[in-house]
Parts: structure tokens; sequence; C-alpha cells
């Protein structure tokens, strides 16, 4: 039996339990009672099932703390990183989110998003109207959507626009409720879309200027495994990928060493 086998809320209390063990280093019964509100018995019977799992490297029960403590040789159950385990890193007792800086609500009319996805299936163009933000116009305009994107923050459609004639990508929060909607069916195919269909290897090393020990320092924050990092993305998400890992702020602490395109096949 794997962590995989279990049903859906046993597996989630066991990841959390193995989030304890392998970001605290330590974890016991309580834990699951307090997050999850079960009781002493169904923590008990999830306890023993860690252990059975865990059983190549299993916690060490510590009587004087009376807790158990990760092994040395901890090897945790399911991959998480360290944002994934910052909720049960903060103190106990601290107010949800106390710790956290908020992010923007991204919000969005679903109707609007529906019908940009019947688009999609139907293989439709779509009249709207849109707010630039480039040219603070709002445009009247017809597009062909073809998927949903995201940038880790906020969610947008690739879509084939009639009048610029490229392909672009639109917020469905930007998409004014007044628009048409009218569907039509496309004239003639779309062109490839080269972007989408082409894979950037992009190969990252600490930002030149930096010290030797910054760099190191870098490396780790990363997760360099060597003297760089490499990240792949399609190449119609390289803006956002520049923007989201800050590459283009002042204060970067990394920058592109080289830049490889490849061909993507299939959709």
């Amino acid at each position: 039996m794997t962590i995989d086998d279990l049903k859906h809320a046993q597996r989630e209390r066991l990841i959390f339990l193995d989030q304890c063990l392998t970001w605290r280093g330590m974890a016991n019964r309580r834990d699951l009672i307090d997050r999850f509100g079960i009781s002493m018995a169904q923590a008990a019977l999830d306890f023993r099932l860690y252990l059975r799992l865990a059983r190549k490297t299993p916690p060490v029960y510590d009587a004087v703390r009376k807790t158990y403590l990760a092994a040395d040789t901890h090897r945790p159950l399911a991959p998480s990183g360290l944002l994934d385990a910052f909720g049960i890193l903060t103190e106990d007792g601290e107010q949800p989110g106390s710790s956290l800086i908020p992010r923007p609500e991204r919000r969005a009319d679903p109707k609007i998003v529906a019908r940009i996805y019947q688009a999609i299936q139907a293989g439709a163009v779509l009249h709207i109207r849109y707010t630039s933000m480039s040219s603070a116009s709002d445009e009247d305009q017809w597009i062909a959507p073809v998927r949903f994107v995201s940038d880790g923050e906020s969610v947008h459609v690739r879509a084939f626009s009639l009048r610029h004639k490229e392909y672009r990508h639109y917020l469905p929060i930007r998409i004014d409720q007044a628009s048409s909607f009218q569907e039509k069916d496309l004239a003639d195919p779309l062109p490839d879309d080269a972007d989408w269909n082409t894979k950037a290897v992009i190969w990252l090393r600490p930002k030149t200027g930096l010290s030797r020990r910054q760099a190191d320092a870098v490396r780790r924050e990363y997760g360099f495994d060597g003297p760089h990092l490499r990240v792949e993305v399609r190449k119609a998400l390289e803006f956002f990928f520049d923007r989201r890992w800050g590459l283009d702020l002042p204060g970067a602490r990394l920058e592109r060493a080289k830049t490889e395109y490849e061909d993507i096949e299939g959709p």
C-alpha cells in the first residue's frame, strides 16, 4: 500500500502528518486532532498507518517531549515545498493569514468564463468589448479563444485576435459584461500558434555582480543542482515567467544565461 491508495480524507491527514515530520521535524496525534477535528482513536489509527507506510525511515518516539521526532534519514511520503508547508509552520493560536501578505482576489463573472469556454469547445469566434490597459480604450473585437492559461496568480484566455491578426492573452475580468457575446463560425482555419507550440528552455544563473557567497545563497534559494538552473516554459508564456520570477525587476537575483527553443509535438 502507498499513500496514493488511501481515500481522500485519510490521505490528506497523512500528508499533513508527513509535512509536520518533514518541516517541523516532529508530530503527534494532537496535531491531527487540532487540524482535522477527529477523535483520539482516529488519530491513533492514522498514526499507526503512517508508521507502517514510513517503515523504511520511521519517526522515533521521544518520551520526554511526548512526540515523534523525524529520523535523520527521514524521507517524505509525498513531495512538498516550503510554501506548501507554510500553514503548519505558523505559531499555534496565531490568527489565520496574519503572517501572510494577502493576494488580490481575482474575480470574474462565471457567465463570461462559461461563454468563453463554450466558444472554445465549439471552435467559434466570440464578439467582446475589452478594456485594454495599454491603450486605455474599450475595443469591440472578435476573438477566437483557444485555451485558458495561468500565470500563477491570474487566469488568462489565449485567443487569436481577428483585429490584430495575432494570438494574445485576455483577462476575463476585463471583458465587459455588456458585450454582445455573439458567436459565429470561423471563416478560415486559425493560423498555427507558433509561440504556443514552441518550448523555451531557459538556463538561469545568479545575477552578475553578486559576491560568491551571495551567488551560493541564490543557488540554495532556488534549488540549483549545478551552476545553472534549467526551467522549461512555453514561449507564449515567457513574458509571464519573467514577471513572476522578477527577472525584469531592479534588484533581481537571477538572470538568463541562455535560452533555447524547441518545437513541441502535439496540442
